[in-house]
């Protein structure tokens, strides 16, 4: 590839949350030769039921680093503790401090209306850093971006006070089952702690294999539902009859308190999608 690589940096609130609300767009630019870094602001230290603390904390770091590598992305799990993360000064400072030394392309977080307050802690940070992260005043230690990044919010199915906008959809249909297996390396999550909160433990397969089918099960009800809530979006992207075709899609909202995505970035950010003109091809 002879032009300088992407970079995509993801800062959600738990070590599992990249890979399943963009693991496609993760898969989609390793693929293409860029660089993905996923970052964890929590330690993951409260998501088990018989678990918690540094052992669990140990287990989700692991997780993560194999998960990422699945996707060919590297990892990086913040020492904020699970279930108590705020959108502090020091996290808005981290955030700052992520942002000028990685020096992205693009960012993606949570919305600050997600259901998690973790969530939106990091989100609301991102956010407040959008413009700081200009001020060599802030955070003096470490040089100002010259160039700021596109920042867009993740996909989530919450409505109050604002739905998500699907600024960009992507067509993860092909990428299905690589994005579930990057999820299945989050034993902990998606095979033990979640299916307990949900009162399903008894539900999830001792063996392996089936394990992966069984999860299969379970994440594509999500990914298939932002499909057909976005179907609009997918067909004006993809053109009609493609879009129609899309069963499994992330979505994203770009910030409006960072870069805007103009076309000449959406095509150099997002160049796997259509032209807008070619789209009613199909």
């Amino acid at each position: 590839m002879g032009a300088k690589p992407l970079r995509l940096l993801i800062l959600g609130a738990h070590p599992d949350d990249a890979e399943f609300h963009a693991g496609g767009l993760v898969w989609r630019y390793t693929q293409a030769g860029h660089v993905v870094k996923l970052v964890s602001a929590t330690d993951g230290s409260a998501g088990h039921f018989r678990l918690s603390g540094p052992p669990l904390a140990a287990l989700r770091a692991t997780e993560a680093t194999r998960a990422a590598t699945l996707l060919g992305a590297t990892a990086e799990v913040w020492p904020f503790p699970d279930g108590r993360l705020e959108p502090s000064l020091a996290l808005r400072e981290q955030v700052i401090r992520e942002l000028r030394q990685f020096g992205p392309d693009l960012v993606l977080t949570h919305r600050t209306c997600d259901y998690h307050p973790d969530h939106r802690a990091i989100g609301q940070a991102v956010q407040d850093a959008c413009y700081l992260v200009t001020v060599p005043t802030i955070c003096p230690d470490v040089p100002i971006l010259r160039r700021d990044p596109v920042v867009a919010t993740m996909n989530d199915r919450f409505t109050r006070p604002n739905p998500l906008r699907a600024d960009v959809v992507l067509d993860i249909t092909p990428d299905f089952d690589r994005v579930v297996k990057a999820c299945a390396a989050h034993e902990s999550q998606f095979f033990e702690w979640l299916p307990f909160n949900q009162n399903r433990l008894e539900d999830v397969p001792l063996d392996t294999a089936a394990r992966q089918a069984w999860l299969a099960g379970q994440l594509a009800p999500h990914w298939a539902g932002y499909a057909e809530r976005f179907r609009h979006e997918l067909c004006q992207t993809y053109g009609d009859a493609a879009g129609h075709r899309v069963r499994y899609c992330h979505a994203l909202e770009i910030s409006e308190y960072a870069r805007p995505l103009d076309p000449d970035e959406r095509r150099r950010l997002f160049w796997f999608l259509p032209e807008p003109d070619t789209a009613s091809a199909g």
